[in-house]
C-alpha cells in the first residue's frame, strides 16, 4: 500500500482521574438550598474513599479521549469471523429507544404491555417463517443460552418417551460452546471429525449414532464457513435411530431466505439475533438467542409463552410439559425490538439479498487472498473464509504477527486460531454491509503485510507500532499475571 490507514494523528497522553484532579474543583453546581442543613451520621462518612475533585471539563475531556482510543464498527471495518460484527442501521437503535419500549417495566401486567407482547408475538412468527420451523421462543438471552435451551428441549422430549439418552454427537466444526451446552444437560459429547472437504461425512455420523445418542448438534454453515451439504442424509440417519437434530443457527446471516431449516431435517434451531438481526456482537452483550422448533417439540418450550386471542395478548404458563423458565424475564427486549425493526424494514427480498451479499463478499475476499495466504479448504465458502499462516511460517511469522500488523493499517484484526481444525487460522468475515471499496482496502493491506513478512519480518514481530497501546508481553502476562487494579 502507498500509505497506511492506521493511527497517524494526535494521540494525547491521558492521566488517571486521580492524577488529573485538584482539590476544590467541582463539576456540578447544587441548586439553592431551601431547607436547613443537617449533619450526616458520622458512620455514613468515609474519609478513605479518595475520590478526585474534578471540573466538568476534566470529566468530559477524559472520557472523550478514552473513547477516541476505542475501535468500533462505526469507526471502521471489523472483519471478525464467526462473530459477524456488521454495521447496523441506526434506525433500529432509535426504535428500541422509544419510551414505550425502553421504559416499560418488566413486571407490568399484560393489559398494560399489549404493544410489547404484540411485537414479541409477531417476531416469533417472522423467525418461524424465515427458518421454516413451526414455533419459537424469544426467552433465551444469548446464543449460548439458546443452545442450552435446545438441549433442555431435547432432554425433555426423550424423557417424555420414557427413554432418556446419554450422548450427543458434536462435529469438530461446531461452535465451541456446543459441547459445553450438551454437558450442562448431562450429555456426553461425542466428537466426530470433518472430512477433507471441511464438512461432516454422513458415514461418520452413522457410525457414531446409536440408541443411547440423543441427537447431533450441527453448526450450518459450519465454523469453516462451509455449508454442510450432507445435512439431509445426516438428519435421516439420526431420525432413524430416534434422535433429534439440533441446528446451531448462529450463522443464519449466510442463508436467510435461501434455505429451509425445517425441510433440511432440523428439529430445534437457535438464532443469534445479535449477529444476524441488527445488534452488534461482542462487548459483553446484550444478546438474544431465540429457539425455533418443529411441532413435536412445541409442548416443551419455555414458559410463559406469548399467546393471542381475540386481538388480546397474554403471557401463559399453562403448559405442563414445559422445561420452565430459562430467563427471569422475557428475553433481552431491546434486542428483540431491533430485530423486529430490521425484519420489517428489510422484508423477505432484502433479507435474502443480505445473505447473498455476505456470501459474495466472503468469496471475493477468499479469491483475492488465495495464494497470498494458505487456504486449507479451496472451495466456495459461505459468509466467512479461513486462511492460515502456513506460507509465512517459513519466515517465522505467525498469525498473531500478521493481525497485529493489520492494526497499523487501520483494521481491527479478524478472528485468529479458530476454528481449531486449522492450525494458525485466520478467519475473515467481511459481512454484507461492507462495500467493495472497503474490502479492497482490507485485501490490499493483507497483501502488503505478506510482502513485509518476506522482506522485513521484524516489522511484524514488533507490530503494532502506530496504535495507542503496543503489543502485550503475553509470555510475561501468563507467567506473572497482575490480578489487581
Amino acid at each position: 500500500m502507498k500509505e497506511t490507514l492506521g493511527t497517524t494523528g494526535l494521540t494525547l497522553r491521558e492521566p488517571l482521574l486521580w492524577e488529573r484532579g485538584k482539590e476544590g474543583r467541582c463539576g456540578f453546581s447544587l441548586p439553592r438550598r431551601d431547607v436547613d442543613p443537617a449533619p450526616l451520621d458520622a458512620d455514613l462518612l468515609a474519609d478513605s474513599l479518595d475520590l478526585p475533585d474534578l471540573s466538568e471539563v476534566d470529566v468530559v475531556r477524559h472520557y472523550t479521549r478514552l473513547s477516541q482510543w476505542n475501535f468500533g464498527v462505526d469507526a471502521g471495518m471489523y472483519p471478525l469471523g464467526s462473530c459477524t460484527m456488521k454495521y447496523n442501521p441506526k434506525l433500529n437503535d432509535r426504535l428500541a429507544g422509544l419510551p414505550g419500549f425502553a421504559e416499560a417495566h418488566p413486571l407490568l401486567p399484560a393489559p398494560l404491555s399489549q404493544g410489547a407482547l404484540r411485537l414479541m408475538h409477531e417476531l416469533e412468527h417472522f423467525l418461524v417463517e424465515i427458518t421454516g420451523m413451526d414455533a419459537a421462543t424469544l426467552q433465551p438471552a444469548a446464543g449460548a443460552q439458546g443452545e442450552l435451551t435446545g438441549m433442555l428441549l431435547m432432554y425433555a422430549y426423550h424423557r417424555s418417551k420414557g427413554a432418556p439418552r446419554s450422548k450427543i454427537i458434536v462435529p469438530d466444526t461446531a461452535h465451541g460452546t456446543n459441547p459445553a451446552s450438551a454437558a450442562l444437560c448431562g450429555y456426553r459429547p461425542v466428537p466426530v471429525k470433518s472430512n477433507a472437504q471441511g464438512i461432516l461425512p454422513a458415514e461418520a455420523v452413522a457410525e457414531a449414532m446409536d440408541d443411547e445418542t440423543a441427537g447431533i448438534m450441527v453448526t450450518n454453515p459450519n465454523t469453516l464457513g462451509l455449508f454442510e451439504e450432507n445435512i439431509q442424509e445426516i438428519a435421516r440417519i439420526v431420525h432413524r435411530k430416534g434422535g433429534l437434530v439440533y441446528g446451531d443457527g448462529a450463522n443464519m446471516n449466510a442463508v436467510m431466505g435461501i434455505v429451509d431449516m425445517g425441510r433440511m431435517g432440523v428439529d430445534v434451531l437457535h438464532l443469534n439475533l445479535h449477529k444476524t438481526f441488527s445488534t452488534p456482537h461482542g462487548g459483553g452483550g446484550p444478546g438474544a438467542g431465540p429457539v425455533c422448533v418443529k411441532e413435536h417439540l412445541v409442548p416443551f418450550l419455555p414458559v410463559p409463552r406469548v399467546l393471542e386471542s381475540g386481538g388480546e395478548y397474554v403471557l401463559s404458563e399453562d403448559f405442563p410439559d414445559s422445561i420452565g423458565k430459562v430467563h427471569a424475564f422475557y428475553g433481552n427486549f431491546g434486542v428483540l425490538v431491533r430485530a423486529y425493526s430490521y425484519i420489517r424494514s428489510m422484508g423477505a427480498e432484502d433479507l435474502k439479498k443480505a445473505s447473498q451479499l455476505a456470501v459474495l463478499n466472503a468469496n471475493y475476499t477468499k479469491e483475492n487472498l488465495k495464494g497470498v495466504f494458505h487456504l486449507p479448504y479451496d472451495r466456495p465458502c459461505m459468509h466467512e473464509c479461513v486462511f492460515s499462516d502456513k506460507f509465512q511460517k517459513e519466515r517465522k511469522v505467525s498469525t498473531l504477527d500478521i493481525v497485529k500488523r493489520l492494526m497499523d493499517y487501520g483494521f481491527h484484526p479478524p478472528t485468529v486460531y479458530f476454528p481449531l481444525v486449522v492450525n494458525g487460522a485466520i478467519m475473515i468475515e467481511p459481512t454484507e454491509t461492507e462495500s467493495k471499496d472497503s474490502i479492497d482496502l482490507l485485501i490490499e493491506a493483507f497483501k502488503a503485510i505478506a510482502e513485509e513478512a518476506e522482506r522485513d519480518p521484524e516489522l511484524l514481530w514488533n507490530a503494532p507500532s502506530c496504535c495507542k497501546v503496543k503489543r502485550m508481553d503475553e509470555t510475561g502476562a501468563a507467567r506473572s499475571p497482575c490480578l489487581c487494579g
